[in-house]
Parts: structure tokens; C-alpha cells; sequence
């Protein structure tokens, strides 16, 4: 890596891209994490429980790769440990951008790689586009899942889930997502979903329903809960 953008930069370039994938509809509600490095192995990280779209800096958490709280006094996502997978597999990486984009998603929960040659912007930008096999959110099963693309791809559709982007810096990450939901478009006008929706299990319904429930509790008693994706 190079030089890197300071504290205060970071902090307002990850504000600025958490607006940015708000206003695009690329997450809703509290959905959706950032991160950005800022040394060898330090990140900025958005907080659990906030709009992307509504973020100011002081709710920003910065973290080791170990995922060691540095500074701020929120808490930093569940979901931070895919995130920090990313960088520890792959050296070059600045930036991370995990969102909900529609269309994209529904390539997700369908579980088809994005893959076919039919876009030569698409080719160039982001290359085939993987499906990370399913796993709860907030789990360590997540970040083994996107494990094996980190170092050959350069973003990942989460099954069930959404997608993951990375890239030199934040920016790039960013205009990765932007750029995985217009192909993803255009893939969708153009040849359309080739398989069906996969279902969850009942299983893996019931974890989600768990998490559900320790999300609405802590919501009661005034207490961000840990295990919340955003």
C-alpha cells in the first residue's frame, strides 16, 4: 500500500460514500458497511444500528485487523469481521463496500455468477462476479465465505445476502457496487435470471428469526445489540 489518507479524510470520505450508496438505493434503512484502511493494519469502520445515509463522523469506529476497537465509543458492526477477512487476504486492498443493490442481490439469492460475456464495460470494471456460499449474517461463517475470492476478484455476491466490494481505495470499492448494479441491470434486461430463487432452510430461517429477536430486544431496552449486521 501507499500513503495513506488521514483520520480526519477517512471519516469524511466514508460519510460521503455512505450518502452516496443511500441516495442510489444501494442499501435501506440501516443497511450496508464501509470500511477504509489508513496504515498497515488499521481501519475505519461504520457503526452498527445507523443510516448510511445519516452518518457523521464521530460515530465512526476505528479497528485493527483483529479486529481490536481503536477509537470511538460506538459499536463497530458484527458484519466487520467479512470486511477485515478481505484485507488479511489480500494485501493490496484500501477499501471495502458491502451493500444491498436490488438487482445485484437477486443474482444472489439465485445463486448464479455474474459471468456471462455479453458487456464489454462490465469485462473491463469488475470481470466475473462470484457467489460467496451462504452463511448468517454476523457469523464467522461469513467472512470464510468470501475468503477464496478476495485475492482473484474483485467483488462478490453473498448468498442470500447482497454483495462485497473491494479495491485500491475506498472510491474504487465504491464504484465497484455503483457499477456491479447497472451491469447487473443491464445483465437482467439483456438474458434474465437462468435459475430460481434458492430458499433458505428452515434452519437457517430459525437463526435469522433469533437474530431478529436479540436485534428488537436490544432496540427496547435502549442497547445496540452486537450481532446486528448494520
Amino acid at each position: 500500500m501507499g500513503k495513506y489518507v488521514s483520520d480526519e479524510e477517512a471519516k469524511e470520505l466514508i460519510c460521503e460514500i455512505g450518502r452516496r450508496v443511500f441516495d442510489k438505493g444501494l442499501v435501506a434503512a440501516n443497511d450496508g458497511n464501509i470500511t477504509l484502511r489508513v496504515g498497515e493494519r488499521e481501519v475505519w469502520a461504520t457503526p452498527t444500528g445507523v443510516s448510511k445515509g445519516y452518518m457523521t463522523p464521530e460515530m465512526l469506529v476505528k479497528m485493527d485487523f483483529d479486529g481490536n476497537v481503536l477509537e470511538g465509543t460506538w459499536a463497530p458492526s458484527s458484519e466487520v469481521k467479512m470486511h477485515l477477512r478481505v484485507y488479511n487476504e489480500n494485501k493490496a486492498v484500501g477499501g471495502t463496500v458491502h451493500a444491498h443493490p436490488p438487482i445485484a442481490t437477486a443474482y444472489a439469492i439465485t445463486g448464479e455468477w455474474i459471468d456471462q460475456p455479453v458487456f464489454a464495460e462490465a469485462i473491463v470494471m469488475l470481470g466475473v462476479v462470484p457467489v460467496a456460499s451462504y452463511a448468517t449474517p454476523g457469523t464467522q461463517a461469513v467472512p470464510d465465505s468470501v475468503a477464496p475470492y478476495c485475492k482473484d476478484y474483485n467483488c462478490c455476491l453473498l448468498a442470500a445476502h447482497g454483495a462485497l466490494t473491494w479495491g485500491a481505495d475506498l472510491m474504487q470499492a465504491y464504484y465497484r457496487m455503483e457499477a456491479l448494479e447497472h451491469f447487473a441491470k443491464i445483465h437482467m434486461a439483456a438474458v434474465g435470471l437462468q435459475k430460481p430463487a434458492q430458499m433458505l432452510t428452515e434452519s437457517q430461517v430459525d437463526e435469522l428469526l433469533a437474530i431478529r429477536e436479540r436485534v428488537n430486544n436490544g432496540s427496547k431496552a435502549g442497547q445496540v445489540p452486537s450481532n446486528r449486521e448494520v
